[in-house]
């Protein structure tokens, strides 16, 4: 099968091949012998009807320094011009991200993109898991100071390590505080965050399992791909591979096979086709990622496995399916 793909993404050049997973999508797309494109999300437009983006032809390579090539840009209908649309700029879930998810998803019957859009603004990362909050630790989304300190309160005795404070659309493991069991700085920092965000927060307690590992596992089309843990650096109690975190091989525990179990229809019925969530302490779920979730170049080296195939051999069956309704 022979696919024009086009990959929505930041500038190829700035990427770290070496992790990144859309780098690794385009290899496994070229190695297929799909034509693949590439273009910056801002050249995303509405034109009396027709989604159009000014896209290059790309090649790749995993050769540090002298990673793609590309030929000339032109604008391109997405409709016309394009079998799948890959949807991975990096976050924030901003209205820019929101208003380019929403043009997309115009060209729904016409060309197939991955991940959905519409579910994808349907399900940020840190709501969409809330439909499964009894995987999840004690949870308070809010803005009001006092409703933090209950909060607190509450849950001190089972969790008496403090709190973490997290904006509700924030990405990478940016802006994570730990508030320690004394609440010192709660107010100051809660100040700051109402200052910033216009959305609530969410709060969670202080989960001491993190230095276990905080696991990504991967699902595609519902089921599971594979995972990694992955471990804070030194002074660090964030796990994010982006704030110095390292990876490790991992397996599930049967409390995260059934999360995954839980989920896996859902996610298939979304079209949300490449998801990654984040479970600590192999019991507590915190996040399902959909807007541009990494990963899977740590889990292929680890397990051997082709997460990036796994994941084209998806899409090829969601296209193919589309074609026959």
């Amino acid at each position: 099968m022979t696919l024009r793909v086009a990959v929505q993404m930041d500038p190829i050049q700035n990427i770290n091949i070496a992790g990144d997973s859309s780098f690794a999508l385009m290899l496994a797309a070229q190695s297929r012998g799909y034509e693949v494109y590439h273009y910056d999300v801002r050249s995303l437009a509405w034109d009396r009807g027709a989604i159009t983006a000014h896209a290059s032809p790309v090649t790749v390579q995993r050769v540090e320094g002298d990673h793609f090539e590309k030929g000339e840009a032109r604008r391109i209908d997405l409709a016309k011009d394009i079998d799948i649309v890959l949807m991975r700029q990096d976050p924030p879930f901003d209205l820019g991200y929101i208003s380019a998810a929403l043009l997309l998803d115009r060209l729904k019957g016409e060309t197939l993109v991955v991940n959905d859009p519409r579910e994808v603004i349907n399900a940020p990362e840190k709501m969409f898991v809330l439909d499964y909050a009894r995987f999840m630790p004690p949870t308070l989304i809010a803005r009001t100071l006092d409703d933090v300190k209950a909060f607190q309160r509450d849950i001190a005795d089972e969790f008496p390590g403090g709190l973490v404070v997290k904006p509700l659309h924030g990405n990478g493991g940016k802006a994570i505080f730990h508030i320690g069991p004394d609440g010192k700085n709660l107010s100051a920092l809660f100040e700051v965050f109402n200052q910033t965000w216009p959305e609530p927060h969410m709060v969670q307690p202080f989960l001491p399992e993190v230095a276990e590992g905080d696991k990504r596992i991967v699902l595609v089309d519902g089921e599971v791909a594979g995972a990694i843990n992955r471990f804070p650096g030194e002074g660090e109690f964030r796990s994010n591979l982006a704030q110095g975190g390292h990876a490790e091989s991992a397996t599930l525990t049967a409390r995260e096979e059934e999360i995954c179990a839980a989920m896996g229809p859902e996610l298939r019925r979304r079209g949300l086709v490449f998801v990654g969530i984040d479970v600590i302490g192999g019991k507590w779920l915190t996040e399902i990622n959909v807007t541009s979730p990494t990963g899977i170049v740590a889990i292929d080296k680890f397990n051997g496995t082709d997460t990036a195939g796994m994941i084209w051999d998806a899409i090829e069956r969601r296209h193919a399916a589309m074609g026959s309704t």
